[in-house]
């Protein structure tokens, strides 16, 4: 792992390249951090209208990343949702809840005046660890 002991995964999103940055970033203490994710896979918007799916499927771009790295939603620790609009709260929690309800991360639930594309009203960041610390996926 070039960085010091930093490893950094891409999805091969556009904006990844377009902006300088990674999909997550894994650290040698075992936390893994996943960027903002949104429910766009392959440059098009899944559950357009409907705060519960952009929910469910920006988790789900966020859970691809913690697999490759070896790690799957138990492994999360913190959650922070970001929202257009006070009314998708109920929709994007309940989403929240169901994937989330056994494992009980810490979690932030923010209201923003917008994303990149305003067809966009849910993005998600996730913060997942893995006990051990070694930085390499799979790890003790």
């Amino acid at each position: 792992m070039a960085g010091g002991g930093v490893r950094r995964i891409s999805s091969g999103a556009p904006w990844e390249e377009e902006f300088g940055y990674s999909r997550a970033v894994e650290l040698p203490n075992g936390l893994v951090l996943v960027a903002g994710c949104t429910s766009v896979v392959n440059g098009v918007i899944s559950g357009e209208g409907d705060p519960h799916a952009q929910a469910m499927n920006a988790f789900a771009v966020a859970f691809g990343a913690l697999k490759q790295v070896g790690l799957e939603r138990e492994d999360v620790v913190r959650t922070r949702m970001f929202l257009t609009h006070a009314r998708d709260v109920e929709a994007v929690g309940r989403a929240h809840k169901e994937l989330f309800d056994a494992i009980r991360p810490a979690a932030s639930l923010i209201i923003v005046s917008g994303f990149v594309d305003p067809r966009l009203v849910v993005e998600v960041e996730v913060e997942a660890y893995r006990p051990g610390g070694s930085g390499e996926a799979g790890g003790a």
